[in-house]
């Protein structure tokens, strides 16, 4: 069981039954009164968003997921395979269903797969990702990398505001949480 002390983004808990995961919360601790958590959640299976409060101090249970590491293989346009590496059983998942992860994860790339009740549910990726700069404007004489950015897009599509010097080809890292730009990595 989890507790509303314990409530923080991206936690997943169990409500009326439903796997859900926490994409907002806020400790509210009014004057009068007792003090309660508004959070905002987001079911696993159906994506649906609703806002609920808890009275501090409620515990709510821990959901009956399973985790595996399975391997990326493609997207078709509509859905996204990925392959468990143990029985080499494919997986298939809406855009839907893996959301902002699809910005991230490039073919052949290990995820973690979330299963709730022998489905798939979601993909959870780490924090910082490495991704290659697959198109940005050329460097300009004068530019200094202290100040201000340009737009790079990478080879997932994702588009990110980088520094100045930062040329196609390269190799950077990208905060997943955020979308923005760490640093440049040597591979």
């Amino acid at each position: 069981m989890y507790a509303t002390t314990e409530f923080k983004k991206g936690l997943k808990i169990e409500h009326n039954g439903k796997p859900w995961v926490i994409v907002e919360f806020q400790h509210v601790n009014p004057g009068k009164g007792s003090a309660f958590v508004r959070t905002r959640l987001k079911n696993l299976e159906t994506a649906q968003v609703l806002e609920i409060t808890f009275k501090a101090g409620d515990k709510v249970p821990v959901p009956d997921l399973e985790y595996k590491e399975m391997q990326y293989l493609y997207n078709d346009g509509v859905s996204y395979t990925f392959m468990d590496l143990a029985t080499y059983e494919q997986e298939v998942l809406k855009e839907s269903e893996i959301e902002d992860a699809k910005d991230y994860i490039v073919e052949n790339s290990v995820v973690k797969v979330t299963f709730f009740q022998g489905r798939a549910v979601a993909v959870d990726i780490d924090n910082f990702v490495v991704l290659t700069v697959k198109e940005t404007q050329p460097n300009i004489k004068g530019d200094t990398s202290g100040g201000g950015g340009k737009p790079a897009t990478m080879e997932t599509g994702l588009v990110v505001t980088v520094p100045f010097h930062i040329t196609e080809g390269e190799h950077l890292k990208i905060d997943t949480r955020t979308g923005e730009y760490v640093e440049k990595v040597k591979k």
